[in-house]
């Protein structure tokens, strides 16, 4: 049968050992557990099959194993009748039956081995099924948590994202502020200059009215001593 050919195959899988090779293993356990469980199927089938048939064989034995024990009784029980040509009848038939036995227990031997081994290869799929669903729902949780995880990680990156940009509007911020304050404590200089240039130019301009002031004064005293001359010509006259 073409199932019994697999049973080699069937039994020296490793199931581990391909799941640690393969390079998606959820999704290989998914294929897996699909060709598995189309395997059980038939296994059962077969299985089934080939139990009813090691029945026939052993119930045909049975029935044969039989009739072998009342040819012999049949051929014991002539002889003592004293018919001897019945008891060589019976135990022609006895050989025929023998040879016949020879057949029917090879048969009956070959439908236990298949039988064996049938029952043999559907403990082992059940088995591989069990690991199989087993490493899925593990795979599976595993799965999650590692998605879980890229998602937290996802946030961490878009979140210390928002940390660059907010420590670099701080700096920027804090560019505009020195700048401003540069700014400021130049107009501040600036205004100070302005300031001590006008003050300055007042003190020069206090003192041009001084020296014009002294002028005056001193134009003031030449017309009094010119008048005082005039006076003094006067009385003489």
């Amino acid at each position: 049968m073409e199932i019994l050919k697999r049973f080699r195959d069937i039994m020296a899988s490793n199931i581990n050992a391909m799941l640690d090779n393969a390079e998606d293993p959820e999704k290989m356990i998914d294929q897996y557990l699909r060709d598995l469980n189309s395997d059980l199927g038939k296994v059962k089938s077969e299985t089934a099959a080939i139990m009813a048939a090691e029945k026939r064989e052993r119930r045909e034995l049975e029935e044969l194993q039989k009739e072998l024990d009342d040819m012999q009784r049949y051929a014991v029980k002539a002889l003592e009748a004293g018919n001897e040509d019945d008891a060589r009848k019976f135990l022609q038939r006895k050989a025929e039956l023998a040879d016949k036995e020879k057949d029917l227990k090879t048969a009956a031997e070959l439908a236990s081995a298949n039988t064996a081994q049938m029952r043999e290869m559907h403990e082992k799929l059940e088995s591989d099924i069990e690991e199989l669903e087993s490493r899925r729902d593990k795979l599976k949780g595993k799965a999650a948590v590692a998605r879980t995880q890229e998602r937290m990680n996802e946030f961490n990156d878009s979140f210390s994202g928002t940390g660059k940009t907010i420590s670099a509007f701080d700096k920027m911020e804090e560019k505009i502020n020195r700048e401003l304050d540069e700014a400021m404590a130049m107009s501040e200089l600036n205004k100070n200059k302005d300031v001590d240039i006008k003050d300055l130019a007042k003190k020069y301009d206090a003192d041009s009215s001084v020296d014009q002031q002294l002028d005056a004064l001193k134009a003031g005293a030449d017309v009094e001593a010119e008048l005082e001359a005039l006076k003094n010509q006067v009385n003489k006259a």
